[in-house]
This record gives structure tokens, C-alpha cells and sequence, in this order.
């Protein structure tokens, strides 16, 4: 995994599995992510919403290229500990996979939350842990680590 400064939060794993079922796995935003999810997250066009008591982020499945590419867009977003409480809404998430010898790798990178946004710190500590923890563990070993004490806007509550 790698930050660089000035630069959007981005992260990388390798896990052993194919580019298809890496895809597939990341489709399975409750299994890694949140339990508090409602809508879809699979297909080009698909909406979803991610909950965190106060804390909600509504985001558009915008670019799909099936087990390559998915671009994630908020669509609005309260957080509510923030004093820009739509600070992330207009960022995009994109998941990008590269097949590696019978492995893939996935970059994830959140463009929109860069150094010196109010959120940046809080937020960089929740995606390290949902994406090189909780997906890696759930495309690694089946089973992810959603709704994670320490890394979840819950605790903001």
C-alpha cells in the first residue's frame, strides 16, 4: 500500500485469487465494507448506499469494465462529524485489476480525498483498514471484517 503526498488516497493488495473473482468480490460491499447497505453495487448504473448511524455516503456504479475497472461516484453523502459534511460528495472510488500470474491486483484509489481535506486523516485510517484488512480477508480468505470498531464513522456517533 502506498500514499503519496498531495495525491488521492489510493491503496494496493495482491490476493490469490483471478481478476473475476477479485471483481466479484469487491461487488460485495457489505461483505467487506458495511452490513448497513442497501441497493446494488454490480453492474454499470447500479446505486447503493453505505450507513454508519448519521454517517451515509449514496454512491452511482458510473464505469464498469467487467473484472478490470469499476468507478464508484458520490452521488451525496452526510458526514456528520465533519464541518463540510458533504465533503465527499463528487469524489469517485475506482477499483482497477490486473491480473498477476494467477493473482490479482487491485488499486483502489479515492479520488477527491487528498492531504488537507477535514477528512483525509480519519478517512485514510478507515479505507487502509476496509481495503488492505477487510477485502483482502474476504477475497483471501472468504470472510471479510465489515463494520470494524476502530475504523468505522460509527464510532463518531
Amino acid at each position: 500500500m502506498t500514499t503519496k503526498i498531495n495525491a488521492d488516497y489510493q491503496a494496493t493488495i495482491m490476493v490469490p485469487i483471478g481478476a473475476h473473482e477479485a471483481f466479484e468480490g469487491i461487488c460485495q460491499v457489505s461483505s467487506w465494507w458495511t452490513k448497513n447497505f442497501k441497493g446494488r453495487a454490480s453492474k454499470l448504473g447500479d446505486t447503493f448506499s453505505v450507513y454508519f448511524g448519521e454517517t451515509y455516503s449514496d454512491f452511482e456504479i458510473i464505469e464498469m469494465s467487467k473484472d478490470r475497472k469499476i468507478v464508484w461516484y458520490v452521488k451525496d453523502c452526510n458526514m456528520h462529524w465533519l464541518k463540510d459534511k458533504k465533503e465527499w460528495k463528487g469524489t469517485r472510488i475506482q477499483w482497477e485489476i490486473v491480473p498477476a500470474n494467477g493473482a490479482a491486483e487491485i488499486h483502489m484509489t479515492h479520488i477527491g480525498l487528498k492531504p488537507g481535506i477535514e477528512c483525509f486523516e480519519d478517512c485514510q485510517i478507515g479505507w487502509n483498514h476496509y481495503v488492505t484488512q477487510s477485502l483482502f480477508k474476504l477475497l483471501s480468505d472468504g470472510k471479510g471484517v465489515p463494520d470494524h470498531p476502530n475504523h468505522s464513522a460509527r464510532d463518531r456517533q
